[in-house]
């Protein structure tokens, strides 16, 4: 079995002011170190092997802060992009068009200029796949990604089915569990397999923050 921690990034200034990053390389905010170091403990205690971080600041800054020795850094974590609506307030973009914003949560709407749900989904699950093949490559169990909000939803809907309707986004500095039978291939089956073997991937844990401050995380 193969254990992936998954961390989304701890806060930033445009976190805060609820502004979209998609992939402007925007630093950590001090409230987002406060927040990522909340939660070091916590992954200290499940000892990642292997750790693997996107290719934004805000990732490897988070994965220094948790005193994770990064091993990788994988552009396919990155967040969405976003095309039109990257450094615009989603507050705004909520209140001009609440449909095109509740779908594109929910990973139906492509906003202008965007990759597609589908498009983020085929290369976080390829940067999974990578994670853990060279994870087991190494002979490590545990794996430490540190992401975003978008890379965190695709892949939960992929290979365990949480509709992304479902559930508030991971919240920052936050902590999902997964846990894999089968390495690379029982990810892959569990997006392309239309009967994939039950149990393969399992959530253990999702949206654990220590330093929760809203009960509605920023995108």
């Amino acid at each position: 079995m193969i254990r992936i921690l998954l961390v989304r990034h701890g806060e930033t200034d445009w976190n805060g002011a609820r502004r979209l990053q998609g992939q402007r390389d925007i630093a950590l905010s001090e409230t987002g170190r406060a927040q990522v170091a909340a939660l070091r403990g916590t992954i200290a205690d499940a000892a990642p092997e292997h750790v693997v971080v996107s290719g934004l600041s805000r990732a490897r800054e988070s994965a220094e802060v948790l005193g994770q020795p990064v091993h990788r850094a994988d552009p396919r974590f990155n967040e969405a992009r976003l095309g039109d609506w990257e450094g615009r307030s989603s507050i705004e973009i909520r209140a001009e068009h609440p449909q095109c914003y509740a779908d594109w949560r929910a990973g139906l709407h492509r906003p202008p200029g965007a990759e597609s749900f589908a498009e983020l989904t085929a290369r976080t699950v390829d940067g999974l796949c990578a994670a853990v093949g060279h994870a087991q490559d190494a002979g490590a169990r545990t794996v430490l990604v540190v992401t975003h909000g978008g890379p965190i939803r695709a892949l939960l809907r992929e290979v365990v089915g949480l509709d992304p309707r479902s559930a508030v986004p991971s919240h920052p500095a936050s902590l999902t569990v997964l846990d894999v039978d089968g390495g690379p291939g029982a990810l892959r089956s569990a997006r392309t397999d239309p009967a994939p073997a039950v149990g393969a991937v399992r959530l253990r844990l999702y949206n654990y923050s220590p330093a929760l401050s809203r009960l509605d995380p920023s995108d």
